[in-house]
């Protein structure tokens, strides 16, 4: 999905490097997600269940300015 990789491009490019080795795996795990749900919590249009996704969700979101 196009609007995702707006999204989380540049979370990678200025992020990613400096996450713990744990939040990594997390965000690994992140991408794992169906599209619409992904883009669907990123939008806050959903509520992420799972607690080490829902944090690394506004994680992003705080750093990409959604």
């Amino acid at each position: 999905m196009l609007e995702l990789d707006v999204l989380l491009l540049p979370f990678v490019e200025e992020a990613f490097d400096s996450l713990s080795y744990e939040d990594q795996e997390t965000f690994e795990r992140l991408l794992t997600s169906d599209d619409p749900d992904l883009f669907a919590w990123i939008m806050g249009h959903q509520k992420c269940e799972d607690p080490e996704l829902a944090a690394m969700v506004a994680t992003i979101v705080n750093r990409v300015k959604v």
